[in-house]
């Protein structure tokens, strides 16, 4: 079989390259216009379509349709082909001929393979084209759904684990085993780019502080579009995991205005949720070449596990102003985000073998502290803050933007994006509320209490009365004083069913995060008959400030239900005198008191150049290459304070007011300057047997920098001695196959993906005293997963089709050491090797079964998902039980305007669970890693502590489009 394949000329490649060295001094060439064609595309209801795309065939020419579904384009030749494409539709070649208008009907159709992409490839192209694992989910899916956050879109894709149990914020996400290791919420999307309108919703991530404190879902959202792997390493920002772009809309020819109102019951049926969405796009000028969107949404809800207070409430409105060129366009948007978010923390569990929640622990508890608020003053600065729990996080976002592109003529355009954004997250929150043993040196010690000798009385804040009553006093071994001795001379305490003599921990934290940041990309691109050349410019710039407050206080609340209550902490030493442990709100803090307060100053620069080539080798076959060098440099000072003891007695003046007696000052300053260079590169074959089969192949070695947690670490001349930050690798081989007819699609990627370099460390004590921390030396771990992604869509007739994504793999830690540190010094600490076991919290099945039926006015769809076990830590000590999930989304279009929506999440309100802590309260229940099976099998009945799915919720929903 003869087969023909393109080589560029001589003379192409001269002019590529003298094209590149006069970039900015090209003349925008006159193409000789032959004749202007305008139409409207819609479907086969007559409805028009938005965002269809119109290319010219063979060239880079083309255009999308607006809200009317109309569209223009230029200077075409009678010879000219236009292929029309959209998502969820077949694909239409029309000749232009001698024609100036065309009217386009597109047929649906069960597959999205056929939709142009323009996330992960170097240039836009169908997905049947190209090398790319990449999922793409249009508006009208994601409408349909009820999502609890961002994040939680992406259970729609394949390859990808979300954990999405803690609310709307602070989520998990990974691909094909690309994490961070363990369920670390604080850094949970360490590998992969959440992005907006092509630029990362922030460059700057770190430890508590991400994508998803400034990314929501809205009326505003045209489309999502998700690679995993591959060109990620090059197209990706410090990011070979992924890139889940959220794409928004933009104004059609049209003026339109959506609004929506929902309603919902969460904590199966308990907590109202309140929302309001709206949207209005048009044209702004009579030609209908500037247009403009403008939408967003504000809501309130008390969330599945009320604490006293809405767990979150707030909203966002975006804007954008488009205006199309003869040859190009310029996007103007802004968006201003100020939300209010908490999360849910973890509930007492028993049985390790079939977790359920513990005697008298439902659902719909909390475990979050109270209503309350408290003043400090940051170090000696005489400078006030505020702690209120009402406030949660919250984060602010001010941001503004433009895209522009241009197509020069002769296969030469250039695109450039730009952002710059104010963004500021202020926690008010708690974090870590185990139970905390009261006759435990720890307890005491945290509270500065530690050889305070006497009697300690435990009161519930609310009535006075008495609930506990312990002793401190020497513990002698013959006759010798050997530390000291706790004796609980009464205790009425509740939840001795989950740990005995304890009381609820919640830590009062605060972080004042500022980031100013700008994000420029830009792209030149020379497209040649048969192939395509790209060369681009990424720069981000990150000014982060981090106040870091410890010791605002804490509060010890009761093991009540549903949700803790304050206690009164009162002490009287050996002489009798009465000293008060707690404030009048249940707080050992608070009252203006000087808090110990570190401050971070530090600045990212990251600079990036990558080149891609694409080449049709023949009319069947494709081939790309790219590669990416990256340079990421760190400088800043951290500010580290300390804690001292209050002689004058404290904010007050009275000494037997212990909780204002504490103070802090800045004593020491710690900076680095550190860079970080990396060097990624990926390549892939696309062949493509005929209109409905293609395969491709694709390898990807990728590099992920250090985020900036690591800098932030810095807090003692050790880590300073310790700081190195080296790059972790990733490694992907990856095979697609890809197949569509009239009533399915099919999209199967086997893969085998490599993470190495990653850094283990532990922090331990020379001694007792809390403050004699010492960090050990770094260990590098080494880990890979082996699986498959499915990808599929079924039309069984015009009323029913069914959607399903699927992934089956296995992940192993190749090499896996980490410290056990024993007792305190470094004499005894040990490196422990589990090196062969399964990675923890990768799921080896991750499914999603959506049937579709709609008839008439009525439609509806059930998404039924199922996450299979997962190792609880490295050891593989035990294994949290694999579950399903239904969840149930119902719709009838009462008029052609109208529409009423029905969700129910959690149909069969199942327990699944997402996340685990170690038993023993606090500090134990920190150390999951730590947990070994013979702590397991002497304990089999032992209290630990798991994140669950969110109970059973009802939403009712009622949009109007006018």
């Amino acid at each position: 079989m003869n087969r023909q394949f393109y080589l560029p000329r001589p003379e192409n490649v001269f002019g590529l390259l003298s094209g590149l060295v006069f970039l900015f001094m090209v003349n925008c060439p006159v193409a000789l216009a032959q004749s202007s064609v305008h139409g409207k595309v819609s479907d086969g209801k007559g409805e028009a379509l938005l965002g269809v795309s119109v290319k010219v065939k063979g060239a880079s020419q083309g255009t999308v349709t607006d809200g009317s579904g109309s569209y223009q384009l230029p200077n075409l030749a009678p010879s000219a082909t236009l292929v029309f494409s959209f998502i969820g539709f077949l694909p239409k070649e029309v000749p232009v001929g001698s024609r100036t208008v065309i009217d386009v009907t597109l047929s649906e159709s069960p597959a999205n393979l056929d939709e142009v992409i323009v996330t992960g490839v170097f240039d836009k192209r169908s997905r049947m084209e190209s090398s790319v694992a990449i999922s793409v989910l249009p508006s009208k899916l994601i409408q349909l759904q009820a999502p609890l956050s961002a994040a939680d879109l992406l259970r729609n894709v394949p390859g990808v684990y979300v954990n999405s149990s803690l609310g709307e914020i602070r989520n998990t996400v990974s691909s094909r085993g690309v994490n961070v290791g363990g369920n670390d919420v604080s850094n949970g999307y360490y590998y992969v780019s959440m992005q907006e309108d092509g630029l990362p919703v922030t460059n700057a991530t770190y430890g508590n502080y991400g994508p998803d404190f400034f990314l929501r879902p809205d009326l505003t959202l045209g489309k999502l579009e998700a690679v995993r792997g591959g060109t990620a390493s090059i197209l990706g920002n410090n990011a070979p995991g992924g890139i889940f772009n959220y794409v928004s809309k933009t104004g059609g020819q049209a003026f339109e205005v959506q609004a929506r109102a929902k309603f919902g019951l969460e904590g199966n049926g308990r907590n109202p949720y309140y929302r309001a969405d709206a949207n209005i796009g048009g044209p702004l000028a009579r030609d209908k070449t500037l247009t403009f969107n403008v939408g967003g949404f504000w809501r309130q809800n008390h969330g599945a596990r009320y604490p006293g207070y809405p767990m979150n409430n707030g909203g966002q409105i975006k804007a954008n102003v488009l205006k199309r060129f003869k040859n190009g366009s310029l996007k103007l948007y802004a968006k201003h985000l100020n939300d209010h978010n908490s999360w849910f923390e973890q509930l007492p569990t028993v049985n390790f073998k079939n977790p359920h929640l513990a005697p008298g622990v439902k659902q719909t508890n909390s475990v979050l502290i109270p209503p309350v608020s408290a003043e400090y003053t940051i170090n000696n600065t005489g400078e006030r803050g505020t702690f209120d729990s009402r406030d949660k996080i919250h984060s602010k976002d001010l941001a503004i933007g433009a895209n522009f592109d241009h197509n020069f003529g002769k296969g030469w355009t250039v695109e450039n994006k730009i952002r710059y954004a104010y963004k500021t997250s202020f926690w008010n929150t708690t974090s870590i509320p185990y139970p905390f043993a009261i006759d435990n040196v720890t307890f005491y010690g945290v509270n500065s209490l530690a050889g305070k000798l006497g009697t300690y009385s435990f009161q519930d804040l609310a009535t006075g009365t008495e609930l506990a009553n312990v002793t401190q006093g020497i513990n002698f071994v013959n006759g010798a004083p050997a530390g000291l001795k706790f004796t609980v001379n009464s205790s009425s305490l509740p939840g001795d069913q989950i740990q005995k003599n304890s009381l609820t921990f919640n830590p009062l934290i605060v972080f004042d995060n500022r980031v100013k940041e700008t994000i420029d990309q830009l792209t030149l691109t020379k497209r040649l008959s048969h192939m395509s050349f790209t060369g681009g410019l990424y720069y981000a710039h990150a000014d982060v400030k981090r106040l870091n407050p410890n010791g605002v206080g804490s509060m010890f609340g009761l093991m009540a239900s549903p949700r803790p209550q304050p206690t009164a902490i009162v002490y009287t030493d050996m002489q009798g005198k009465v000293y008060q442990v707690t404030n009048p709100d249940g707080i050992t803090g608070g009252s203006g008191r000087s808090v110990a307060t570190n401050i971070f100053d530090l600045m990212q620069n990251q600079l990036a150049g990558f080149f891609g080539h694409t080449w049709e080798m023949s009319d069947k076959l494709n081939f790309d290459w790219g590669i990416r060098f990256e340079r990421i440099r760190v400088r800043g000072s951290n500010q580290i304070a300390s804690a001292t003891t209050s002689t004058d007695g404290g904010t007050d003046k009275n000494p037997l007011t212990l909780y204002d007696n504490m103070g802090g000052a800045v004593t020491s300053t710690l900076t680095y300057n550190k860079t970080v260079k990396t060097i990624s590169y990926s390549a892939g074959l696309n062949y493509k047997f005929n209109d409905q089969l293609a395969v491709y192949a694709r390898y990807s070695q990728g590099r992920k920098a250090p985020d900036l947690g690591i800098y932030l670490n810095v807090q003692s001349s050790v880590n300073a001695d310790y700081l190195n930050p080296i790059a972790q690798s990733t490694q992907q081989y990856e095979v697609g196959f890809k197949a569509k007819k009239d009533r399915f699609s099919l999209f199967v990627t086997p893969f085998y993906s490599l993470l190495g370099k990653v850094p283990q460390q532990a922090l331990g004590q020379e001694s007792a005293e809390l403050t004699s921390t010492y960090t050990t030396a770094v260990l590098y771990n080494k880990f890979k997963t082996i699986g498959v992604e499915i990808e599929g869509t079924y039309n069984l007739n015009k009323q029913l089709s069914v959607r399903a994504v699927a992934t089956f793999q296995k992940s192993t830690a190749v090499d896996f050491n980490t410290w056990v540190l024993n007792g305190n010094g470094k004499a005894d600490d040990q490196i422990q090797s589990y090196s062969g076991n399964e990675t923890d919290y990768s799921p080896r099945q991750i499914l999603r079964v959506s049937p579709t039926y709609t008839s008439g006015k009525v439609y509806g769809s059930i998404d039924w998902s199922y996450i299979g076990r997962r190792a609880g830590n490295v050891a593989n000590v035990f294994y949290l039980p694999g579950f399903d999930q239904t969840n149930l989304n119902l719709g009838y279009n009462i008029s052609r305007r109208l529409q009423i929506q029905a969700n129910v999440n959690n149909v069969f309100n199942q327990n699944g669970i997402m996340g685990w802590s170690a038993p023993g309260g606090f500090p134990a229940s920190l150390n999951t890693q730590g947990f070994t099976k013979a702590q397991m099998e002497g304990n089999p009945n032992a209290v630990f502590f798991t994140l669950s799915l969110p109970p059973r919720s009802y939403f009712l929903t009622a949009t109007y489009t006018f």
